[in-house]
C-alpha cells in the first residue's frame, strides 16, 4: 500500500505540458478534420460508400478533438485557466458538449469512480448482483434495456450528446448555465451556417455520421476502461483513491494509429490517478515508472469480452454477466443507483 501511495509524487513531475506541443496538437487535430469533413462532402457527390471512408476517419479526429477538450476541462492542456476554457468552450461547440457542466459531473466521476456509495454522476449505471437480485421487474428491465449494446452505443450518444448536453443539471449555477446556454447557441449557428452553405442534406449526412461513429467510440472507451473483469469496486469506508485509479481504470493497449486518434486515452490507468498530466505526456508517464505498468491490461480483441459483464459481484470482486448469477440466492438491496448516460 505504501508504494501504491508513492504513485502520484512519482507522477507529479510529468503534470506539465508546454505551450508548444498543446498548440501543435490543436493544429495536427483539427486541420485533418476540417479536411476531411471537406473530403467527405465532396465525396458525397460521387457515392455515400465513398464519403464514408474519409467521413470513418474524421470521426477518428473528432474523437480526438473530445479528449483536448477534456484536457481542457481539467486545465492541464495550458497554463492559463482562461485558455483552456476559451479554447476548451469552442471545442466544445464541435463535439457539443458544453465546457463547464461536463468539467463539473468528470470531477465528480474521478472523486467517485468505483465507489458503491457514490454512483450516478459521470459514470456508467453499474448495479452490483444483490441489488438487481432484489430489484424490483420494472428496474431490471430498465437495466437491462440501458446495458444492451444497441442502446448503450447507438442510442447513447444522440441521448447524452445531443440531447442530455443541452440542458442545465438541478443546482448548477450561473456560470455553468450560461456556458451551456453560450455553447448550444454556438451550436445552432454553425449549423445553420454549414447547413445554409453546403446544404442541409449534405450537412445532415456529413455531420450525422460522423458524430454517430465518434460518439459510438467515445461511448465504448469510457465504458471497456471501467468495465473489465476484475476492476475496482468498494463501499465508501473502504475506497481509496489511488486503487480505483490504477486497479478500477484499464490500460488500454491500442494500435499506434488508434492510440493517436484517441488522445492516449488508453492510459486511463494514469489519467484517473492525475487529471494533471496532460494527454500528449500519458505515454512517457507510464514507460518512466514501471509500477504503473503492471497494472489491468486489455486489447482491442481482449475487451470484446467485456460486452458480456452486466453486474458488479460485491463477493468475488469482479464483474458477472446476467446468466451468471441465475442461480444465485436473492437478498436484500443495499444502494440505490441511477442511470447516467
Amino acid at each position: 500500500m505504501s508504494k501504491l501511495k508513492t504513485l502520484k509524487k512519482q507522477v507529479a513531475p510529468f503534470e506539465k505540458g508546454t505551450t508548444k506541443e498543446s498548440i501543435w496538437q490543436l493544429v495536427n487535430t483539427l486541420v485533418p478534420f476540417i479536411t476531411l469533413w471537406v473530403l467527405a462532402y465532396q465525396s458525397l457527390s460521387v457515392s455515400y460508400w465513398l464519403a464514408l471512408v474519409p467521413m470513418v476517419i474524421a470521426a477518428g479526429f473528432l474523437t480526438r478533438i473530445f479528449i483536448i477538450f477534456h484536457d481542457c476541462t481539467h486545465y492541464n492542456f495550458f497554463k492559463s485557466r482562461r485558455t483552456n476554457r476559451i479554447v476548451g468552450t469552442a471545442l466544445g461547440v464541435i463535439t457539443v458538449f458544453p465546457f463547464d457542466q461536463w468539467g463539473h459531473e468528470h470531477t465528480v466521476h474521478h472523486a467517485t469512480s468505483g465507489n458503491l456509495d457514490k454512483r450516478g454522476t459521470g459514470d456508467i449505471w453499474t448495479l452490483t448482483v444483490d441489488e438487481y437480485k432484489a430489484a424490483p421487474l420494472k428496474l431490471r428491465l430498465a437495466y437491462r434495456f440501458y446495458r444492451n449494446p444497441i442502446v448503450m452505443f447507438v442510442l447513447g450518444p444522440i441521448w447524452v450528446f445531443l440531447i442530455k448536453n443541452r440542458f442545465n443539471r438541478k443546482g448548477a449555477r450561473k456560470k455553468e448555465r450560461m456556458n451551456t446556454y453560450l455553447v448550444n447557441v454556438l451550436i445552432a449557428a454553425v449549423a445553420v451556417l454549414l447547413g445554409v452553405t453546403v446544404g442541409w442534406q449534405q450537412f445532415l449526412i456529413v455531420q450525422g455520421s460522423i458524430f454517430m461513429i465518434s460518439g459510438a467510440a467515445g461511448i465504448w472507451l469510457f465504458y471497456v476502461q471501467h468495465t473489465f473483469e476484475d476492476s475496482y469496486f468498494e463501499e465508501d469506508k473502504e475506497w481509496e483513491y489511488v486503487l480505483a485509479a490504477v486497479e478500477g481504470s484499464s490500460y488500454y493497449k491500442l494500435p499506434k494509429v488508434l492510440q493517436f486518434l484517441t488522445g492516449n486515452i488508453g492510459y486511463h490507468h494514469i489519467h484517473h490517478l492525475s487529471p494533471r498530466v496532460p494527454n500528449y505526456r500519458l505515454e512517457e508517464t507510464h514507460n518512466s515508472i514501471p509500477d504503473l505498468q503492471h497494472v489491468p491490461t486489455i486489447t482491442l480483441a481482449t475487451s470484446l469480452t467485456s460486452l458480456r459483464f452486466r453486474l458488479w459481484d460485491e463477493d468475488r470482486k469482479n464483474f458477472v454477466s446476467f446468466k451468471d448469477v441465475k442461480s444465485l440466492p436473492k437478498t436484500k438491496i443495499s444502494t440505490e443507483a441511477k442511470p447516467e448516460l
